[in-house]
């Protein structure tokens, strides 16, 4: 049975930094739902929000397909919003790649940082991903957005200091050590 410490939160959240930190500090693997949608870009080009789209959900589940060719007892940070597809979704993934222990990290940060994070990052990010336009959408979607509730979870005011060592302890607590 594997173990996913799922690193959630809407764009720009913080995910990747806690994802990276949590990572490296548990010295485990790491899937980012931007790190196989990348190349994807490269060989479908970047399209529309409905192309972005189907780039991500494909993207999602690459992930999962590649989570399921490990072997067993394994542990995986993994880096996505896992918002945008339904519950189900992640629920059968989750299942066809053997893991059975799952703890969440919520990060969040309020919509005027969200705003300014991912406006500040557009220049910077493919063309695959959507523009300024997408700001109040983000805005709105945080405003809404929530966990999966599909384990024990932490909350992460990624506009605070993030204590590394804290949330790996909590991690041990939360899956008696991974």
């Amino acid at each position: 049975m594997k173990t996913a410490i799922l690193v959630n939160g809407v764009p720009a959240s913080g995910k990747s930094s806690v994802a990276c930190a949590v990572s490296r500090g548990r010295g485990v693997p790491l899937m980012t739902l931007d790190t196989v949608k990348q190349p994807l870009f490269g060989h479908f080009g970047v399209g529309d929000r409905e192309h972005n789209r189907r780039l991500g959900r494909a993207s999602y589940e690459i992930i999962f397909a590649a989570i399921a060719d490990w072997p067993d007892p394994m542990t995986v940070v993994i880096d996505a919003w896992f918002g945008f597809q339904p519950p189900e979704v992640l629920e059968r993934h989750l299942a066809e790649a053997n893991i059975g222990r799952v703890v969440e990290l919520w990060c969040h940060a309020p919509g005027a940082v969200l705003a300014a994070r991912y406006g500040a990052r557009v220049e910077t990010r493919s063309a695959g991903h959507p523009g300024l336009e997408y700001v109040p959408e983000l805005v709105a979607l945080a405003a809404r957005a929530e966990p999966t509730g599909r384990g024990p979870c932490l909350a992460i005011d990624t506009t605070q200091e993030l204590s590394i060592g804290s949330v790996l302890a909590w991690i041990d607590d939360a899956v008696g050590g991974c």
